[in-house]
């Protein structure tokens, strides 16, 4: 039976469980130390947690084609991979936590930021209240993600992104970065609106197009047509403007959601959480659609195609084709 995932907002027992089972993954050490996921410095265990830290930020570090610009598309971000790949990551982070919680039944809860958009975009919204995820400061002093130099299970970032362009990563040991509706160019200061995302929703190809041509574009990027460049946030382009929806919400909260690490924080998975949601309620629209498929050239697009592995640890078994349908694993109570 599909487990349902809720507005974090509106379920106490999914926001308390969640809070839970970060915590239990953030103690508890995984298979593998930094030496042997080839981060510089003294061997230290990875936690749990971090594996997926490592994960997001080593395939952000993964150009598609083979050889080209991580930076300008990779095996995660910039194409078409995008949802399929956040899906995935989505669904192996559940499965830990109803692991650690000893709850089958548990599942992700969401963030619907554009509630918070419509509200203004305040600082002190209820999900970043100490009841919640706790709010902004280098480091993060309040809720249950704050930082407490003395306590040994504090909420501790242990890796993160260094180098040029953060295209590397290295061991640290602090608190959580977060820094709230900073300006331009180096933040953002409101959060996307409802309006916004029905906008991306209601996305029409020219008349005349292939029915996939909805979901994306050729060159497959981030100039591409399409709701998934829409909800990734990369168009509509407007140089006063250059971030929306997803990327919008990334940039607003700053600090460690920045980063190809980004991950580090706990909100990273109840907005990519929602982002999947929305996602659900476009598949739900205009069916279980998804480009470029496999006549697209290897050369240009493997790892994109519908059929390619998604870099994933659960290897080739995963799809974007395999994951187009969910409904047997989960399931939303509201879609957009």
């Amino acid at each position: 039976m599909p487990v349902v995932r809720r507005n974090i907002l509106t379920d106490a027992v999914a926001r308390d469980d969640y809070v839970r089972g970060v915590g239990l993954l953030k103690q508890g050490n995984s298979p593998y130390t930094t030496t042997q996921l080839g981060i510089p410095g003294p061997a230290a265990p990875v936690r749990t947690y971090d594996l997926f830290v490592v994960w997001h930020g080593r395939t952000m570090m993964t150009p598609i084609p083979p050889g080209g610009n991580p930076q300008v598309r990779n095996a995660a971000h910039r194409g078409p991979i995008f949802l399929p790949w956040h899906r995935v990551m989505l669904g192996f982070l559940e499965q830990n936590l109803q692991r650690v919680l000893n709850k089958p039944g548990f599942a992700l809860p969401y963030w619907d930021w554009s509630a918070d958009g419509d509200l203004g975009s305040p600082t002190n919204a209820q999900i970043f209240t100490p009841a919640y995820l706790g709010g902004d400061g280098d480091p993060v002093s309040d809720g249950p993600f704050a930082f407490h130099a003395a306590d040994p299970a504090t909420f501790t970032v242990r890796i993160e992104a260094a180098g040029p362009g953060g295209m590397t990563l290295r061991q640290t040991s602090r608190g959580l970065r977060r820094a709230f509706a900073q300006p331009p160019p180096f933040g953002w200061l409101t959060l996307p609106t409802g309006a916004e995302v029905k906008d991306a929703l209601a996305f029409t190809p020219p008349a005349g197009g292939n029915p996939v041509d909805r979901y994306d574009t050729l060159a497959f990027d981030a100039s591409s047509e399409g709701f998934r460049d829409r909800l990734e946030g990369w168009i509509p382009k407007d140089p006063a403007r250059p971030v929306h929806l997803h990327n919008q919400v990334h940039v607003w909260i700053g600090g460690d959601m920045g980063p190809s690490t980004s991950p580090n924080d706990p909100v990273f998975y109840l907005h990519h959480c929602n982002v999947d949601r929305i996602w659900e309620g476009w598949l739900n629209r205009y069916g279980r659609i998804y480009a470029p498929d496999m006549t697209a050239p290897a050369g240009t697009y493997k790892g994109e195609r519908i059929d390619d592995p998604i870099a994933s640890p659960l290897g080739a078994s995963a799809t974007p084709r395999s994951v187009l349908d969910v409904s047997a694993i989960y399931t939303y109570d509201v879609l957009p």
